[in-house]
């Protein structure tokens, strides 16, 4: 019986430790992550306007990038939601880019309460920009970690926010090294499409559901053959 308890307890903090990973992101089995801490759903294949055969390689304009971002709304939206659309930007300070390597709009370790792809990247991914807040190279920096993401790519990906200094440019995110900045929405670059407003998370994560089912097996086998041994 000591032996099934500490069991027991081991399972519990290995359940624990696979929950607290990435606890805000909840893969919702339905082709979209959930963030729970800022009520947002992304889809699930990072690159879904290509694996979905929308467009030949997923990178586009920017116009073609929020066309695409509006479709999912088509047919009564993808994964059952309307409202899809490109990520948010909110320009603070003067307008424009104020860069700096802490906090501003602009440039590296952004305020991510601000940009709902740099919280992502920083925030719930853990990721590092190039640069940390004193602006000096670090080691790790990068898509180290994609998290529940598929196909989530190092490089370039369209806000939906327009620059407002240049109408013809838009707000980016470099997920290659973390770095906001605006670039022409001619340029052909990858979309990444959000849904907000809060969803029921009462359905386990199906990752923690195969833990658990994992667990309780062990513990089945644990106990017949202590069984055995007692008999």
């Amino acid at each position: 019986m000591k032996r099934i308890t500490i069991f027991l307890m081991t399972l519990m903090l290995l359940l624990g430790l696979g929950m607290s990973g990435h606890a805000a992101l909840m893969d919702m089995g339905d082709g979209t992550i959930y963030d729970t801490d800022i009520q947002l759903s992304w889809l699930k294949d990072a690159n879904y306007a290509m694996t979905s055969g929308y467009d030949a390689d997923g990178r586009m304009s920017w116009a073609a990038a929020n066309t695409w971002a509006n479709s999912l709304n088509d047919f009564g939206g993808f994964a059952g939601l309307t409202g899809w659309r490109l990520p948010t930007v909110v320009d603070t300070g003067s307008s424009g880019c104020n860069f700096a390597y802490s906090g501003t709009d602009c440039g590296y370790n952004v305020d991510t309460s601000t940009s709902e792809m740099a919280h992502l990247y920083y925030d719930e991914l853990g990721n590092l920009g190039y640069y940390n807040t004193s602006g000096v190279a670090q080691a790790g920096w990068g898509l180290t970690n994609t998290g529940p993401f598929t196909n989530l790519q190092p490089y370039l990906y369209w806000s939906g926010t327009e620059y407002a200094p240049h109408t013809n440019t838009a707000w980016t995110l470099y997920f290659s090294h973390g770095a906001q900045d605006w670039d022409d929405k001619t340029g052909h670059v990858y979309a990444l499409a959000v849904h907000p407003g809060e969803r029921s998370t009462s359905v386990p994560e199906p990752g923690t559901l195969l833990l658990l089912g994992s667990g309780l097996a062990g513990i089945a086998v644990f106990r017949k053959r202590l069984g055995r041994r007692e008999g």
